[in-house]
């Protein structure tokens, strides 16, 4: 039985704006983007300077030496554009290095056989080719308006100024505290004496940070030098060699041969409109499977009900079936939250959902000294297990869960950009959110608050509680169901963020729990 309060209500209201307007898991670099926008700046713009201020206010959750996938809708073209920079095996990997411990599971995100010492988990050897630098520049170079060093002089400053340690990030930190003490640079950066967790102040009046000067100084070369630093520059060469001197097989020649890609994005009809999404190895195709099948099963009417929520568990079920066994896709459904997202609408309606990821929280749980950033874990994306779709290999792309989308309804007179964190929990909460807004004509707020299901390849549904009994006794008619409330951690849900754009105005909202997230609109500069 639960401990949590069965009366308590929150609300997290829609913020309207006139213009544009960012929705971010943090509500810092929301106002960064804002700003970029108030100062005339495009989506792209925005966008740039947000994706770098994220990776140093949740610095857990993403940041340059990790990874992710962009959509982007371009008004005057109305045409949308997908890229690409997720990350890849180092081509010096080699699997033998990662054998099985024998009869034991891993106890991360992925429930594969464990490997000797967590290596594909854990440290310098689950880190993979960081992506996210090059796409965010790529994207950049082909839409920016503003230079690329003023949009990324916010997060210096940020990463100047240190860490605030509130009693979320307290929270983050002391999740992961075991396993960053064993790295000796991560346990200086995040604990304190290097083992214990570091905690916030008991009053209003604290102001404790931890300091990101050495990131402060990444970022200001990556500026300085533009987005090839980190591939081509020392920047890159400091951040293999760290790698290397910790065990791991990052090269310099890896970082140089990087390059992300602009990619056709899928176009799948739904309804009368249409939604976009990432193609490849992401979650993209496993939408499109269940939007196909919510097209064929779902009859709406003036609000989900219980047979609504029952094709959505159909129309997931099966698509993550599929997924399962054609993409090698076997992350855990009890995975903790992770990654993050934002999305971007300008007052010309240009858009971006963004979603970027380190991969686990805190990554490898291991710094580069040299750059003092937090390293990904993305090898931890293959299954260490030879002779599977998506067995580890070397210079391999990794599969990743990401979803980030741009809908918009017949005739695109209401348009959407979103996506969300929290690993395979993604894909279902952006299939359900597009069709509240596209089958149910909900606004923003009303998609964000409605309760949803994950059914994501576990054997129960997991259903939000606050579902009417009469919507919970349809799903357990053919389905394990498991209640569960929306809480602020664990996330027993998603973590979406999203922007919605008319012909009167625009909105964006982030998930309600979120204590963190948050939406800004610009505000015309005085």
């Amino acid at each position: 039985m639960s401990s949590f309060s069965r009366s308590q209500v929150v609300r997290k209201p829609a913020v309207a704006g006139a213009a544009g307007l960012v929705a971010a898991q943090h509500r810092g670099a929301a106002e960064v983007g804002a700003e970029v926008l108030a100062a005339g700046g495009d989506a792209i713009d925005a966008a740039v300077a947000t994706s770098f201020a994220l990776g140093v206010l949740e610095p857990w959750m993403s940041g340059p030496a990790g990874g992710g996938a962009m959509l982007i809708w371009r008004a005057a073209e109305r045409k949308a554009h997908c890229l690409f920079y997720g990350m890849r095996a180092p081509a010096g990997l080699d699997p033998v290095d990662y054998p099985l411990s024998g009869g034991r599971v891993s106890d991360d995100l992925f429930p594969w056989a464990a490997v000797v010492e967590d290596r594909n988990v854990r440290g310098a050897t689950a880190v993979a080719v960081p992506g996210l630098v090059d796409g965010i520049g790529k994207a950049h170079g082909r839409f920016g308006r503003l230079p690329w060093k003023e949009l990324l002089q916010p997060a210096v400053v940020l990463a100047r100024q240190g860490l605030l340690v509130d009693w979320y990030a307290a929270l983050m930190i002391a999740s992961a505290s075991r396993v960053l003490a064993q790295d000796p640079d991560a346990a200086a950066l995040f604990l304190e004496e290097g083992r214990w967790p570091t905690i916030a102040g008991w009053t209003a009046l604290s102001d404790k940070r931890i300091d990101l000067t050495r990131m402060a100084d990444t970022l200001a070369e990556l500026a300085d030098k533009g987005p090839r630093e980190l591939y081509d520059g020392e920047v890159g060469r400091a951040l293999a060699q760290d790698v290397r001197d910790k065990g791991g097989s990052l090269s310099a020649e890896d970082l140089r041969a990087y390059r992300a890609e602009f990619q056709q994005p899928l176009e799948i009809p739904y309804r009368d409109g249409r939604v976009f999404a990432a193609p490849g190895l992401t979650a993209g195709p496993t939408l499109a499977d269940v939007l196909a099948r919510l097209s064929e099963r779902l009859r709406p009417g003036e609000a989900p009900d219980g047979a609504a929520y029952t094709a959505y568990a159909e129309a997931l079920g099966a698509a993550y079936r599929a997924r399962l066994a054609g993409m090698g896709d076997r992350e855990s459904p009890e995975a903790p939250a992770c990654t993050t997202h934002f999305s971007v609408i300008d007052r010309h309606g240009n858009m971006a959902a963004v979603t970027q990821t380190l991969l686990s929280s805190f990554g490898a749980r291991c710094v580069s000294p040299s750059t003092g950033l937090l390293l990904n874990n993305g090898i931890m994306w293959f299954e260490p297990e030879p002779g599977r779709p998506n067995s580890l290999a070397p210079a391999k792309r990794c599969l990743m869960n990401v979803c980030p989308v741009v809908g918009e309804s017949e005739g695109g007179l209401r348009r959407f950009a979103l996506g969300a964190s929290g690993g395979r929990k993604i894909m279902p909460a952006v299939a359900q959110l597009s069709s509240f807004l596209l089958d149910y004509g909900m606004t923003l707020e009303e998609a964000f608050h409605q309760p949803r299901i994950d059914f994501s390849g576990g054997p129960a549904v997991v259903a939000d509680e606050s579902l009417p009994a009469e919507t919970l006794a349809a799903l357990r008619a053919g389905h394990e169901v498991v209640e569960t409330k929306r809480t602020v951690f664990p996330y027993g849900f998603a973590c979406p963020a999203g922007v919605l754009g008319d012909t009167t105005g625009s909105w964006g909202a982030t998930e309600p729990l979120s204590p963190w997230g948050d939406a800004v609109a610009e505000r015309p500069e005085s």
